[in-house]
């Protein structure tokens, strides 16, 4: 099994004091953040069917 990737900052305050959630076992995902006090969960839902579509058209010119 391979090893999960670890937000960088919390999505709500912007801080960087991170730690996985102990009190939320048995829930992957879970992260507190030291600086504003909140628990948050991360989760993948999936791969888009559509895809991402590149749009080089546009824009200013410089």
């Amino acid at each position: 099994m391979s090893e999960r990737a670890a937000p960088f900052y919390c999505p709500y305050c912007g801080d960087e004091d991170l730690r996985p959630s102990e009190a939320a076992e048995g829930k992957h995902g879970a992260w507190e953040c030291g600086a504003c006090n909140r628990a948050f969960q991360l989760k993948f839902l999936g791969l888009l069917a559509r895809g991402l579509t590149r749009n080089d058209g546009g824009g200013d010119q410089i």
